[in-house]
């Protein structure tokens, strides 16, 4: 009986234990933090504070210096000097590793003893005029060797001569018109285009279609001058002699023309030249406005509407040829420029990530520049380079970021994104499967005016607060904060009371990791106010008046300006690589999305009999469309209440931010562009600058009333809409729980 009781009591004290231990473990489950310790956030709040105040202007002053005192073109010694060089301060400022990864890629040069011009001739074949071999070079750098002449990189050799026909910008509803409305033919003829509106290779591709056995581009002052700026030195616009340089291929994202989809590297396997892609055909040649002059003042045929006439002392025709007087003469151009297989080199440093390794944000931008590059590239080479001195006196004060920092210099770009593309090609496993985002860090600066930001969707949020914590940089605004200065200057007035965020186009480093990959990607700069300054891009662009005195002053002579970009892109990279959870906002993608949907749906009922009669409908892709705003609604739901105390859960949530971007990949590719793989986003067609929405769409329906076979035509409509809405579908299923 006393054993029985014994047990009694002792069953008795193990419910009271379990019971107790439950209660415990209920109350403990309830009480569990859901949100970040805060110790822990305030720490993290306070080293951003620190690596902003880090960044000093005149040490970007310096980096700039130091970086275009010599020409340093891709391929070139002394590039690969600046290479080294950054190798070595990345090292001494205490980054975790720095590497110089080579590629063997296509570059394309002028020939030394066989310059580059373009003639006119006479009946006989005699030269009556040429134009300039060289642009004068700047006072203070006349001492200075291997400035290379404006040339076209990779155009190809040849001496074609025959009429000239002016072409105004050369894009697709220039040289339709030109066609279809003024009835000239370009066939046999060589164009002549100003430079502007839309990428130079997409000008090359255009006269190329058209038949055109040559091209020659030119800088008119209507599109790159300032009103009431003198011509450098007195000023900042670009000189008569003044010619812009660049590649004028046409890749769609394939990187090195001979290893398209492929590293470039020893053991590669590479088309032939004959076969490289995105190579054009016929020749092609840069010149500057005084040069132009030459060629244009003489033309015949009729005169051309009021918006194809640019800002020349010159009766701007079309022709072809020329007027009565000079009717026997032609224009003969003489091209030897050489394309050859070159290494170059990438600068690679890390910061290994404290708690997450494996999870990687990237800062990129080039280094390699037409001449001296004192606006593009090295006013960004000199933030990133600050960037990292800043990154590096934070490590010694104990802070190491929660993920892995990439820090890249890449090479080759102005030969079409190649050293950035080839390292994408070459960890594009890796990539997929670790990378967070991509900043990239070209041109600090192309105007005085306020911040430009182009970011995919989900990096508004953080964009818009970060700039809440930079200073304005311009006079009489202390006090202000960046965001405040560049929403006065630029609100988005169409869609949101918040400063105006675009659409990424290309033409720079972020191509590949955000076009081909799926990687969240964004850049920011210094812009003009494009509501008065009607030129292109910046007046000296690709000129070898691109000097470090231009930016000292005029662009900026306090550095402040540089200095808050650097603290945007800076900040953007400790924000994503050191916070807990990651600032990415699926909730602005879904906004965005809509605005996107609702543009292309209004581009394609401008054409409703023909909607009406192949039965196309944007239904599918609206629903789609819902589908990801509610499941983004609820992703965020779920964030806010989340354990952040449990790491597997953090890592899951922002797993699924991580991959929303690749979620509108398809592996497929667009038609006719395989390496441009982003549904939503990617180059226009007819202008590399431009990002268009649904861009398959956009392709499909571009022209589409003059197409030979609309059933056909409208049927690829419909097969794009498919495909969007499935992706949408697709990207909304990422954002629901896991299980």
């Amino acid at each position: 009986m006393r054993n029985e009781s014994r047990l009694i009591r002792w069953s008795g004290g193990i419910v009271v234990v379990t019971a107790l231990f439950l209660l415990g473990f209920i109350i403990g489950w309830f009480a569990k933090p859901t949100h970040s310790n805060t110790a822990n956030t305030s720490a993290s709040s306070q080293y951003l504070r620190e690596f902003l105040d880090e960044m000093q202007p005149n040490q970007i002053r310096e980096h700039l210096r130091k970086f275009t005192r010599l020409p340093h073109l891709a391929g070139t010694e002394q590039n690969l000097k600046y290479a080294e060089q950054i190798k070595k301060e990345w090292q001494e400022f205490g980054l975790d590793s720095v590497e110089s990864v080579p590629y063997d890629v296509l570059l394309s040069y002028p020939n030394k003893s066989q310059p580059n011009y373009i003639s006119i001739v006479d009946a006989l074949g005699h030269e009556v005029i040429n134009t300039s071999l060289s642009e004068p070079v700047p006072e203070g750098y006349e001492d200075v060797s291997n400035i290379v002449p404006p040339y076209s990189a990779f155009s190809p050799k040849g001496q074609p001569e025959g009429d000239l026909v002016y072409v105004n910008y050369g894009r697709t509803e220039d040289f339709f018109q030109l066609e279809r409305q003024m009835r000239i033919n370009v066939t046999g003829k060589i164009a002549i285009v100003r430079y502007g509106k839309i990428f130079r290779g997409n000008k090359v591709k255009n006269a190329m279609l058209a038949g055109a056995t040559g091209i020659i581009m030119f800088s008119d002052p209507a599109d790159y001058s300032a009103a009431g700026v003198k011509p450098y030195p007195d000023g900042w616009n670009l000189p008569g002699g003044g010619a812009q340089r660049g590649n004028v291929l046409n890749l769609n994202g394939a990187g090195d023309p001979l290893t398209p989809g492929y590293p470039a590297k020893e053991y590669t396997y590479r088309s032939s030249l004959e076969d490289g892609v995105g190579l054009p055909n016929i020749p092609v040649h840069p010149i500057g406005y005084n040069d132009a002059i030459l060629l244009l003042k003489n033309m015949g045929g009729p005169i051309p509407p009021n918006n194809w006439k640019g800002a020349l002392n010159i009766s701007y025709r079309i022709g072809p040829g020329f007027t009565e007087d000079f009717k026997n003469q032609k224009v003969r151009m003489n091209i030897h420029t050489n394309n050859q297989v070159t290494r170059i080199y990438n600068v690679i440093g890390r910061i290994r990530g404290a708690l997450e390794p494996d999870r990687y944000v990237i800062l990129g931008g080039h280094r390699d520049a037409w001449v001296f590059g004192g606006i593009d590239p090295m006013s960004g080479a000199a933030v990133v380079h600050e960037t990292v001195r800043a990154a590096g006196r934070m490590l010694s004060k104990g802070w190491r970021p929660r993920r892995t920092i990439i820090f890249a210099s890449w090479d080759a770009e102005e030969f079409g994104l190649l050293g950035s593309t080839e390292w994408a090609e070459d960890n594009a496993k890796l990539l997929q499967e670790r990378a967070v985002a991509y900043i990239n860090a070209d041109s600090a600066i192309e105007g005085m005016y306020t911040l430009r930001v182009d970011c995919t969707p989900s990096l508004h949020t953080m964009v818009y607060d970060l700039t809440k914590q930079v200073a304005s940089p311009e006079e009489g605004e202390e006090g202000v904060s960046l965001y405040e200065s560049w929403h006065k200057r630029d609100n988005w007035t169409n869609d949101r009371d918040a400063p105006r965020i675009s659409k990424l186009g290309s033409g720079s480093d972020f191509e590949a990791y955000f076009i081909r990959l799926g990687i969240a990607a964004g850049r920011a700069r210094y812009t003009k106010n494009k509501k008065t300054e009607r030129y292109s891009s910046y007046p000296v662009y690709h000129s070898v008046y691109e000097t470090f005195e231009i930016v000292e002053r005029f662009y900026d002579p306090s550095f402040r300006r540089l200095r808050a970009v650097a603290q945007v892109r800076g900040g953007l990279i400790f924000l994503l690589a050191d916070s807990q959870l990651l600032p990415l906002d699926a909730n602005q993608y879904a906004v965005s999305l809509r605005k996107y949907v609702q543009s292309i749906t209004q581009l394609a009922q401008v054409h409703p009999d023909e909607m009406k009669m192949y039965e196309v409908s944007f239904d599918p892709l609206f629903s789609a469309v819902e589908n990801f705003t509610v499941a983004s609604r609820e992703f965020h739901k779920r964030l806010e209440n989340l354990n952040t105390a449990d790491p597997l859960q953090v890592r899951i949530m922002n797993d699924q931010l991580m991959y929303l971007e690749r979620a509108f990949i398809d592996p497929l590719g667009l038609p006719g562009r395989p390496f441009y793989r982003h549904v939503i986003f990617a180059p226009s067609s007819h202008n590399k600058y431009a990002g268009e929405s649904f861009p398959g769409i956009y392709d499909a329906l571009f022209d589409i009333e003059n197409s030979a076979d609309p059933e056909k035509a409208w049927e690829e409509v419909k097969r794009q809409i498919s495909i969007a809405a499935f992706t949408v579908h697709a990207a909304a299923m990422t954002l629901t729980p896991p299980a």
